[in-house]
C-alpha cells in the first residue's frame, strides 16, 4: 500500500510538473488559439472579435487566431461550446451583454455563466441607435413617437433573434413608449437590417457597430443614440441621445468581454489577460472600434475579476426586465 501511495504521489507530482510546462509555453505557435462567437459571421460581435483577433496576435508571440461562429439559442449554443472546450486556452469567448441575459432568457441552459467560465476581462461598450426604414415619414424623435402613436397595431419592429442586443433594447424602446409592437426575429443582425433597408419592417434598436455605415449611406433613418452623450464619429455626432429627446432614463450599452473555460491555468489565463490589455491599448484596435461608435474599455474591468463583478450586476438588472417582458429563448 506504501508503494502503491509512494508511485501514485510521484506520478501526480510529474502530472502537475507537466501541467505548468505547458502552460509556461503557452502560446505553442504551431496551434491556433480559436475565439467562439455565438452568433452569425458578419454581424456586430463577429466585427469586434475579428479586430479583437488581429490586436492580440503581436502580443501572444504572432499565434494564429481563428474565429469561429456558433449561432444560435440566445448566444448560449456557442456559450456552452467553450465551456466544455479543454481549459488549455486555445479556446475562448467573445460574449456581450448575453452573458447577463443568458441566465433568465435561456430554458435549461447547459452551464453556469457565474462558475463555468475564467473571466478574462471586459473590450468594449457599444452604444444603441433607435433606426427606421428610409421610407418611414418621421424625421426626429418627436415626429416618431407620435407616428408611433397613430400606428398601434401595425408597426414591425425587427431584431437579430431573442436574446440579441437588438431584442433587449427593442424591449426597453416599447416600455420607453409604452407601446406593444410586433417583434420581428431574424437569424441574425445583417437579414434584419437587409429587410429594414427594403422597408420589410418598420424600425430597430441595433449597435452602432452595425448601423453605422447604413446610416452614413443614408440608408436607414436614425433617430437616437442611447449613450449618455452625443458620439464624436462623423456619421453620428448629430445624432441626438434619448436623454436629449424627452427619454431621461434611457441608456443602453451593450458591452463584450472575453472568456476562457473554467480551469484554465492561472499563468494561461493571466498571459491572455496580459494580451488582452495590451490589445485594448492598440492604436489600430482603438481607431477601428471609434470608427463603430464603440468606446474601447479603459476602466477596471479589464482586470478579471472587476469584470466578473460587472457581469453580476448586469445579471441582477436585466433578470426583472426579461421576466416582466415573458420572452425566452430555447
Amino acid at each position: 500500500m506504501t508503494r502503491f501511495l509512494k508511485t501514485f504521489t510521484a506520478a501526480a507530482v510529474l502530472a502537475l510538473v507537466g501541467i505548468g510546462a505547458q502552460a509556461s509555453d503557452f502560446p505553442a505557435k504551431d496551434k491556433p488559439i480559436t475565439i467562439v462567437v455565438p452568433f452569425a459571421a458578419g454581424g456586430p460581435t463577429d466585427r469586434v472579435a475579428r479586430d479583437l483577433a488581429e490586436a492580440m496576435r503581436k502580443p501572444l508571440g504572432g499565434v494564429s487566431i481563428l474565429v469561429d461562429n456558433a449561432a444560435g439559442a440566445g448566444g448560449s449554443i456557442g456559450a456552452n461550446k467553450v465551456a466544455k472546450a479543454a481549459p488549455d486556452g486555445y479556446t475562448l469567448l467573445v460574449h456581450h451583454i448575453g452573458m447577463a441575459t443568458m441566465p433568465t432568457l435561456v430554458r435549461n441552459i447547459p452551464f453556469k455563466v457565474e462558475t463555468d467560465f475564467e473571466y478574462l476581462g471586459g473590450i468594449n461598450d457599444v452604444p444603441m441607435t433607435i433606426i427606421a426604414k428610409p421610407t418611414l415619414p418621421a424625421n426626429n424623435m418627436k415626429e416618431l413617437v407620435a407616428w408611433v402613436a397613430a400606428n398601434k397595431g401595425k408597426i414591425n419592429l425587427g431584431n437579430a433573434g431573442v436574446g440579441s442586443a437588438s431584442h433587449l433594447c427593442g424591449l426597453l424602446f416599447q416600455e420607453a413608449l409604452k407601446t406593444d409592437m410586433t417583434p420581428v426575429p431574424y437569424k441574425g443582425t445583417a437579414p434584419a437590417m437587409t429587410d429594414l433597408i427594403g422597408g420589410q419592417i418598420d424600425l430597430m434598436c441595433d449597435q452602432t457597430t452595425n448601423t453605422t455605415s447604413q446610416i452614413e449611406a443614408k440608408k436607414v433613418k436614425a433617430f437616437a443614440v442611447t449613450s449618455p452623450k452625443r458620439l464624436s464619429t462623423a456619421a453620428l455626432k448629430d445624432i441626438p441621445t434619448m436623454q436629449e429627446s424627452g427619454f431621461k432614463d434611457f441608456q443602453v450599452s451593450i458591452w463584450h468581454g472575453l472568456y476562457a473555460p473554467k480551469g484554465t491555468p492561472a499563468d494561461v489565463a493571466k498571459k491572455l489577460n496580459d494580451a488582452l490589455k495590451v490589445a485594448l491599448k492598440d492604436p489600430d484596435f482603438i481607431k477601428k472600434q471609434e470608427g463603430l461608435g464603440a468606446v474601447v474599455v479603459t476602466d477596471k474591468r479589464m482586470d478579471s475579476a472587476d469584470h466578473k463583478k460587472f457581469v453580476a450586476a448586469e445579471i441582477a438588472k436585466w433578470s426583472p426586465i426579461i421576466k416582466a417582458a415573458g420572452v425566452y429563448a430555447d
